[in-house]
């Protein structure tokens, strides 16, 4: 006899990865997706589809148990992105010195 349970695929999956995860923070944790797919993920949720009508700060996808806020999606998005290194703009150029000892001569 031949056991078909191993073969058995939720297609709800496929069509709706995100349906998978009931937090973004579940898929962050994911080790098996890579960086692209998480980010996938997570960009299916943030969309304008998934927000709920009555609350658009919402998003909720087909198949999910609970809506999640868009921060929530958003700050899942941001722990994708690899730390800056050093200020934003490189190091401040400043013409003249800011010292009060140099006005007081």
């Amino acid at each position: 006899m031949i056991d078909h349970t191993d073969n058995v695929v939720d297609l709800n999956v496929i069509l709706h990865p995100a349906s998978a995860y009931d937090h973004p923070r579940d898929v962050l944790a994911d080790a098996q997706l890579s960086t692209a797919e998480k980010r996938a993920v997570l960009a299916s949720w943030a969309s304008d589809a998934a927000a709920v009508s009555s609350n658009p700060a919402l998003r909720e996808l087909p198949g999910t148990k609970t809506a999640v806020s868009i921060d929530e999606v958003l700050e899942a998005l941001s722990a994708l992105d690899p730390d800056p290194s050093g200020s934003p703009g490189g190091k401040p150029y400043r013409r003249k010195s800011t010292s009060r000892v140099a006005l007081a001569a």
